[in-house]
């Protein structure tokens, strides 16, 4: 059955009656985690292609292959996630993504105390303003504490972000 909307396009979408379309982004997680498994899964699911960066060989996570550094699978149209505030790698794994064309990066992590990456980023002498590029907290305030549901907050957000909508980040 075909459904006929003038005046809203995503609705044939909604309906199955028309793809949706390439989304063009990347969805990079960093460190190998629940949360990371959930937000590759469910971001392949919502048109990112998912990439998981572990530069620890020994940490694995079923289901996608781990990148070890940037390399070229962190472009432009990359929105980065870290996904463990207490790595010791934390420093220079974000150092190296401030200097590469990543669109959007951000920590996952309480907003009531300075995440320990603030730190981490001075002692390798990254500027405050290249700081300041780490969003943090992230994903929609809903109240998230299970990886699952901290993943969909997250990906709530990036989807409102790629849609050109305000997403609602504020905690």
């Amino acid at each position: 059955m075909t459904h006929i909307h003038d005046e809203d396009p995503a609705c044939e979408v909604a309906h199955g009656d028309t793809a949706a379309g390439e989304a063009a982004r990347t969805l990079v997680a960093v460190f190998a985690s629940p949360v990371a498994g959930c937000l590759l899964r469910f971001g392949a699911e919502l048109g990112f292609r998912p990439v998981l960066l572990e530069p620890d060989p020994s940490r694995r996570l079923d289901g996608f292959p781990a990148v070890r550094d940037i390399g070229e699978h962190v472009d432009a149209t990359a929105d980065v996630v870290l996904t463990d505030h207490h790595r010791a790698e934390i420093g220079p794994v974000l150092r190296d993504l401030l200097k590469s064309p990543a669109r959007w990066i951000g920590l996952m992590g309480s907003p009531r105390h300075v995440g320990p990456h603030v730190r981490a980023l001075a002692d390798l002498g990254v500027p405050p303003e290249e700081v300041a590029r780490v969003h943090r907290p992230i994903g929609l305030n809903i109240g998230s504490r299970t990886p699952p549901e901290i993943a969909v907050a997250t990906l709530a957000g990036l989807i409102a972000d790629r849609n050109g909508r305000p997403g609602g980040f504020a905690f």
